[in-house]
């Protein structure tokens, strides 16, 4: 698998894990879990936008050796 392979299925994971979250913060009433919650959404979307960032520089770099 390549690392562009690799990195989309690590992106596909963390988005499915997000929505689970967000179902979850929709049901939710206990200030505690909420908590957790947001913090675990916020570590994956973090962790998101540097799986993105890293596929935008590859296709940068792509296009300036071409």
């Amino acid at each position: 698998m390549s690392q562009r392979q690799s990195n989309l299925v690590w992106l596909r994971d963390m988005l499915e894990h997000l929505v689970e979250s967000q179902q979850q913060l929709e049901w939710t009433e206990d200030d505690d879990t909420i908590r957790v919650l947001t913090e675990t959404m916020l570590r994956d979307l973090d962790s998101c936008r540097r799986i993105c960032e890293n596929l935008h520089r590859r296709t940068q770099s792509l296009r300036q050796a071409v």
